[in-house]
């Protein structure tokens, strides 16, 4: 009787029949019938509605809503299939309802389709107020309700949050235990789940909590960098809720309610010492959940995933994500930069020295970017005080330096001939260390250039005659036969050049 009441109520307010069957839960017709019986009566809505329930149902003359005929429970019973289908890219209620006339000739015409539709929906999931492409959106939030670890040795209770995240278009859900809201936990959670689903959706929508959102905004809100990276290593993006607007994340916020009642109400009885434990009951109680068929439909949250949901996801990157830190330093003027945590120094471009840069690096690598361009890149050294040189980082002279070793002057000197290497040789054998004798080396190859090849094999041949290795005693030997090389050539004995060993 109080929903005659209320049929009657909205039509004396001149509701529409359709708007008025909507609102009561029942037919157009059955509205339309208590509606002219009304009418017929010739009374006012005040005097039928003063009337108790059995002078109201007399009436009327106990006039009772009549079961649905064969043609609408035909069409319900597509409802399900056409829910399902409507999350398909490109698929449209028109398209379903011709496939609907062509199985039920004498079906209901497209208004009445997508009316009774309506109706439906709102009846099994009434707070559903957005249709979700497959594949489109991954919502995440973290519980507002926090599990509890059991410490073995002490007894002590430890606080955990929970992560949850639902894909929109299936509804698969996914949950696990973290031991913060920190960027780090919150970050591998997100990876974890897109593990557990087996690809990449388009966008993933977070609250604006610190780890996801770094200044919150209506229009552009500023994105965790992190967080970011993170994304952008799996290829998808990031549309954070807006501030105070639960309805941007409506589906996840009711994943959490559901899991209050499906996963922490049975769980809350037991105890856990460790993560991994407590996942592992999660993860069961979850499987549970997402394989029970959804309400008013014949599939579960599992079976529409793997049909609709899952060849719509990107596929996941062959390497998983490295979390990131950041830290700030000055090139310092021999064209390296110190990573504080490491107390390591990397090679940057010798253009760089003087400026700040920005150093990203994670477990293995490190980045380091000036003016968001990556100037550098090595590999991770935690040797404290040492230093990772790339020389293509090195100015020209700095680089000839670097490559500075005993094998070089060497091989420089035996390209000439093997008397001046032998003469290299003994420079670099009289010096307590190889560094010592490099200028000297560098000094004796040089006259190669000035003086020529020929006039340096006799030079380095005279000295090893006298037994003097240096610098000085070839450049004696070249200069006293300057103006005689000719002679020099054929001469049995040179001036004896200064002993100086300078």
């Amino acid at each position: 009787m109080s929903k005659i009441r209320k049929i009657l109520k909205l039509y004396s307010q001149q509701r529409p029949l359709m708007s008025i069957a909507a609102q009561v839960d029942a037919s157009r017709n059955t509205v339309k019938k208590y509606v002219s019986a009304f009418k017929a009566s010739g009374c006012t809505f005040e005097e039928v509605n003063s009337l108790n329930d059995k002078e109201l149902e007399d009436f009327f003359g106990k006039t009772r809503e009549q079961p649905p005929s064969s043609r609408m429970q035909s069409m319900l019973r597509c409802f399900p299939h056409v829910d399902k289908e409507l999350k398909r890219t490109g698929m449209t209620r028109y398209m379903l309802w011709e496939a609907y006339i062509k199985e039920f000739p004498d079906g209901y015409r497209y208004s009445q389709f997508c009316f009774y539709y309506n109706q439906w929906k709102a009846r099994v999931n009434p707070t559903m107020h957005m249709d979700h492409k497959a594949g489109d959106k991954l919502y995440v939030d973290f519980a507002g309700e926090k599990m509890n670890l059991t410490d073995k040795d002490t007894g002590e209770i430890i606080s955990v949050e929970v992560f949850v995240a639902i894909l929109g278009a299936s509804q698969l859900t996914y949950a696990e235990a973290v031991m913060s809201q920190q960027k780090e936990d919150f970050i591998a959670a997100c990876e974890n789940t897109l593990h557990f689903i087996g690809g990449v959706p388009a966008a993933i929508v977070p609250d604006n909590l610190k780890a996801a959102v770094t200044k919150s905004s209506r229009y552009e809100p500023t994105l965790n960098e992190t967080f970011e990276d993170f994304a952008e290593h799996y290829g998808t993006t990031i549309l954070p809720a807006r501030a105070y607007r639960p309805r941007d994340k409506a589906l996840v916020e009711g994943a959490v309610k559901i899991l209050y009642s499906k996963v922490y109400a049975p769980l809350n009885k037991q105890t856990y010492h460790s993560l991994a434990d407590l996942n592992a009951a999660i993860w069961e109680a979850l499987e549970v959940h997402n394989t029970q068929f959804l309400k008013g439909r014949n599939y579960s949250r599992r079976l529409q995933f793997e049909e609709v949901e899952r060849h719509t996801l990107t596929p996941l990157p062959v390497m998983r994500y490295q979390f990131k830190q950041h830290f700030y330093a000055k090139v310092i003027k021999n064209g390296h930069v110190n990573l504080g945590p490491d107390k390591h120094y990397y090679s940057v471009p010798y253009r760089y020295i003087g400026k700040r840069v920005k150093l990203l690096y994670s477990r293995t690598t490190v980045e380091i970017f000036s003016n968001y361009e990556r100037i550098a890149l090595h590999k991770r050294n935690k040797n404290p005080y040492g230093y990772t040189t790339d020389k293509e980082h090195l100015a020209t002279t700095h680089r000839f330096k670097a490559d500075w070793s005993p094998d070089m002057f060497l091989d420089w000197a035996a390209s000439i001939h093997e008397d001046v290497r032998l003469y290299i040789l003994k420079i670099l054998d009289r010096k307590q260390h190889p560094e010592q004798a490099y200028k000297s080396c560098l000094g004796v190859l040089g006259f190669a250039k000035k003086a020529g090849n020929e006039r340096l094999i006799v030079a380095c041949q005279r000295a090893l005659s006298y037994g003097i290795y240096n610098y000085k005693t070839i450049q004696t030997i070249l200069e006293n036969n300057m103006d005689s090389y000719e002679e020099s050539l054929f001469a049995d004995e040179l001036p004896m050049p200064s002993h100086n060993n300078n």
